[in-house]
């Protein structure tokens, strides 16, 4: 079995027979990717297989906005196979697409300058640690989706044009040259219209490689004739035969279609706008390939929170899955996308909003598991088929260990960073739980410790250390830890731990936020903290002890 056809497999069996035997009777209108499943099957009619398509140009950063149409496919994909169909997913790399610009954030620019309207595949990777820029990016992807549970049969356009697979849809798109610019022409203005002679392929000259081509002439059959105005080269080439003839790109994807037998496939709103790609396309694959376009919906941008516009590969301004997953954890990164509808724009933050994502997530978790009522029957299936579409290989077998993200970026502060002393406290996790609570531990520690606001984040001072109180708030320090520290075992809640530290403030006739201040100062060197109650009931007694014997 080849690797595609191993990844195939380990998508077509991601659920378990437990879940499917639940979504049965309960998917039909659940989730958009549900719906979207019905109308394949609806439109495209009983087949023994389907195929669900996407596909990037390599030409920079693949970035999350790009991410999107492909965790899209992956969520329609995942609906069909519930309902027992077979999927081929596949994922194009247009990699003999041409190197039209560096972008901004890519080493050695001037280098690769050298390299403009050559095929990005034959651009040499700047890093040099795979075989040229088109593969650099690839690679970066193809390692990062599995984490995410998506495993597509991936499309070399290079290797496929090079190998004369689309010699038959290049000679046809010649053949209805005219048929081809008339779609093109119905969609545009009269100032926009195609002039004079047109054809539908651009070439990649055989000597220098860039595609700074004219088409000089065709035989009526395979062979086609070009001129070079880069190096002066002429040639005549057999599209049968020739490495670097490739059909303009909106033929290309219709063309494509037909070639792969695709039923869905998504595009973005630039695609879909009115006379955009995708509806000159679907003309196309019709009136001159003979296969009726895929299904379709249109999905939103991505934005970054604090940053104007969308996500774009040539300005540098990305953001990558490797960066997404350092903060949010696989199942809450497609929790992302699988519980907001593809046509609703909105941005990924690294901010405090990431406390707030976590908390919805959680939520969404224990109505699935039934550990929280939902409203009603419909908000729990909803529930439900999100939290499925979230996982990254099926239903786990138990209900995850919840610990609040934000009280885990307070565990890990007080460890130090040690996630293991941090997680080591939650003595209730079950051996199964423990590999999820550790990859949460890692998001929690990386964005407390690189993306966390300042005022959240915090170091607990070693013994010895002193902060600059004055004689009432270090009398007061005293009475909280005699009185209130010594004895923090005796506490049940936050709540009773709370009301003897207000008693102290009281007794000592001095306003509480004071003696909070005074103990964040004692603490961690700042004026505020974490909820102090909680505070001083998760930090080793000993501990707190010794920090506070200076005073």
């Amino acid at each position: 079995m080849t690797t595609h056809e191993q990844n195939q497999a380990a998508g077509n069996a991601a659920f378990s027979a437990a879940t499917a035997h639940w979504a049965t009777a309960h998917w039909a209108t659940a989730h958009w990717a549900d719906e979207t499943a019905q109308k394949i099957i609806r439109e495209k009619g009983e087949k023994e297989a389907y195929t669900c398509a996407s596909g990037i140009t390599p030409s920079g950063t693949v970035h999350i906005g790009n991410f999107r149409e492909i965790i899209s496919v992956d969520l329609v994909a995942r609906a069909l196979r519930d309902r027992g169909k077979n999927v081929r997913f596949i994922y194009s790399w247009d990699d003999y697409d041409v190197f039209r610009k560096v972008p901004l954030n890519m080493p050695k620019r001037e280098e690769l300058a050298e390299y403009l309207r050559f095929p990005i595949t034959m651009v040499p990777d700047p890093w040099e640690r795979d075989s040229s820029y088109a593969r650099h990016h690839e690679v970066d992807i193809e390692t990062m989706l599995p984490l995410l549970g998506i495993h597509p049969e991936f499309l070399y356009q290079a290797e496929r044009y090079r190998a004369s697979l689309y010699a038959e849809g290049i000679r046809k798109a010649l053949e209805h040259r005219e048929t081809l610019k008339n779609i093109l022409d119905k969609f545009r203005d009269d100032e926009h219209k195609i002039q004079g002679e047109w054809w539908p392929i651009s070439v990649f000259c055989d000597h220098c490689h860039r595609d700074d081509t004219e088409i000089e002439g065709w035989d009526g059959e395979w062979r086609v004739s070009y001129r070079c105005n880069a190096c002066e080269a002429r040639e005549t080439v057999d599209l049968r035969g020739a490495k670097g003839v490739k059909l303009g790109w909106r033929v290309d994807w219709p063309m494509r279609w037909a070639y792969e037998k695709v039923d869905f496939e998504p595009a973005g709103k630039d695609h879909h706008s009115q006379g955009g790609s995708f509806d000159t396309a679907r003309h196309v694959c019709k009136d001159v390939y003979g296969w009726d376009a895929p299904v379709t919906f249109r999905y939103d941008f991505i934005g970054i929170k604090g940053s104007a516009g969308k996500m774009s590969s040539s300005s540098g301004k990305v953001i990558t899955i490797e960066d997404l997953l350092r903060v949010y954890t696989p199942q809450t990164a497609r929790y992302l996308f699988a519980g907001t509808r593809p046509n609703t724009e909105f941005t990924i933050s690294f901010d405090l909003d990431v406390i707030k994502i976590y908390e919805d997530y959680d939520r969404l978790e224990r109505v699935a598991w039934n550990a929280e009522p939902a409203k009603d029957e419909a908000a729990y299936r909803k529930a439900r088929r999100i939290y499925e579409l979230s996982q990254v290989e099926g239903m786990p077998a138990m209900m995850p260990y919840q610990v609040p993200f934000r009280h885990l970026c307070n565990l890990i502060q007080i460890a130090d960073g040690d996630i293991d002393k941090a997680i080591a406290g939650l003595e209730d996790a079950a051996p199964e739980q423990i590999p999820g609570l550790r990859a949460r531990a890692e998001c929690a520690k990386y964005w407390a410790e690189e993306c966390a606001p300042e005022e959240f984040r915090f170091r607990l001072r070693k013994a010895g250390e002193k902060a600059a109180l004055n004689d009432d708030e270090a009398a007061a320090l005293r009475d909280l830890r005699d009185r209130v520290v010594a004895n923090i075992a005796s506490y049940g809640d936050d709540k009773s731990c709370a009301e003897a530290i207000y008693a102290v403030a009281g007794d000592r006739q001095m306003d509480g936020k004071a003696l909070f201040r005074a103990a964040y100062q004692a603490l961690i060197g700042k004026d505020q903290g974490p909820r102090l109650a909680n505070f001083l009931r998760v930090i080793n007694r000993e501990r707190l002890l010794e920090i506070l014997a200076a005073y």
